[in-house]
C-alpha cells in the first residue's frame, strides 16, 4: 500500500492508504483506472515489439548493413567445401 503525505494546516499528516493494484478493497474506479494504464502500457510494449521484430526480419536491410561479414562467411564457406571436394576427388583417385 502507498501512502502520500497531504499538506493540511500548517502540518503534514499521512494520506488514507490506497490498497495496491491487486489488492483486495479497491474500488471499482481504481480497477478500472489500473485496467487502462494497463492496456495504455500494452499497446505501446506491442508496437515497439512490432517494430524491432520488422526491423530484425527486414533481409534486405540485414544484408545492407553486415555487406562484410557475409561476403566472409561466403568466401570461407566456399574454401570449405572446395577443400571437401578435392579431399573427396583425391581419395577417389587413390582408390
Amino acid at each position: 500500500m502507498s501512502t502520500t503525505p497531504q499538506r493540511v494546516g500548517g502540518g503534514t499528516v499521512p494520506a488514507q492508504r490506497l490498497p495496491a493494484p491487486g489488492a483486495p478493497g479497491r474500488t471499482s474506479d481504481q480497477i478500472r483506472r489500473d485496467v487502462v494504464a494497463r492496456r495504455g502500457q500494452l499497446a505501446g510494449s506491442v508496437e515497439l515489439l512490432r517494430g524491432r521484430v520488422n526491423e530484425l526480419t527486414d533481409w534486405r536491410r540485414q544484408v545492407r548493413e553486415h555487406r562484410d561479414e557475409l561476403i566472409a562467411g561466403a568466401a570461407l564457406a566456399g574454401f570449405v567445401i572446395g577443400g571437401f571436394v578435392a579431399l573427396r576427388r583425391r581419395r577417389r583417385r587413390g582408390d
